[in-house]
């Protein structure tokens, strides 16, 4: 008789053997590389400390023509790929696994996949940029009006309010959808036709979903510290639930009370 459990099929065990290390791999990375920032005397420009101030950083913003702009720059873009690589990168991987499978047998299979992760890190690139532009612009002009600076604390309060209140929005549910079916989402955008532009091109409107439903947890590690990596697993565990979990969905609405419960108390405490 034969058995029905018999050994995996050739791309599943490549599958299981080479895709899944490495992605865990590359996340594995992330964290250790954020860990190791956070301890290290650089630790402070993880939590948007002064770039400026002393230490050889402020050298290099010196030497460098620029410097004093491209090197924050540089530095932040750095931290943030390393922040969405080990708490976004988890929450997208059965998209990588659907494309995975459907062009393991393409010649070119590892530079599409490679191609897909780049479209995808991107659009969370410029979202990170967009966020820190805007983070330093409210910082300096908190700094030139003092009674702003002296409640500082309310921009904390309105960013843990602002999550909250995203996680009833219809954009939350809809872009929610697109990153609940990765097949669907595959099978709808991919041709196969210009391969290297289109596998780039549906990582970065995947992309896009995903900062559709996660921009507003993303900006609470501007309100927590963006170097605090406890917070940064327990919104990528929340994230990724709630993007791969069957149940999932049902984690949205009370997550939105409590962060707005959170910010009444917050308001509360300091009135």
């Amino acid at each position: 008789m034969n058995s029905t459990a018999g050994p995996l099929p050739p791309g599943a065990s490549r599958h299981v053997r080479v895709f899944v290390p490495i992605l865990a791999a590359l996340v594995a990375f992330a964290w250790i590389a954020l860990w190791g920032w956070t301890r290290s005397p650089y630790g402070r420009y993880v939590e948007q400390g002064n770039w400026i101030a002393s230490g050889s950083i402020a050298f290099l913003c010196r030497v460098v023509p620029g410097g004093d702009v491209i090197v924050p720059v540089v530095l932040e873009a750095v931290a943030w790929i390393l922040m969405t690589t080990a708490m976004m990168l988890p929450t997208v991987l059965p998209l990588f696994d659907a494309f995975d499978r459907l062009t393991r047998e393409r010649p070119d299979h590892g530079r599409l996949l490679m191609l897909l992760g780049l479209g995808y890190m991107a659009v969370w690139g410029a979202f990170g940029l967009l966020a820190h532009a805007l983070h330093g612009a409210l910082l300096s002009g908190l700094a030139r009006v003092p009674m702003l600076a002296w409640n500082g604390w309310l921009i904390g309060v309105a960013i843990i309010a602002l999550a909250g209140a995203f996680q009833f929005s219809k954009l939350k549910y809809r872009c929610m959808e697109k990153c609940r079916t990765p097949l669907s989402f595959v099978i709808e955008h991919w041709r196969g036709q210009a391969q290297a532009r289109q596998a780039f091109a549906l990582g970065a409107q995947h992309g896009l979903f995903c900062v559709g439903c996660c921009w507003a947890l993303m900006l609470l590690m501007f309100a927590l510290g963006t170097g605090n990596l406890g917070w940064m697993l327990m919104l990528a565990a929340v994230m990724a639930i709630e993007k791969n979990v069957r149940w999932g969905r049902h984690l949205s609405a009370p997550l939105g009370v409590a962060l707005l419960s959170w910010a009444i108390v917050l308001v509360a405490t300091h009135a």
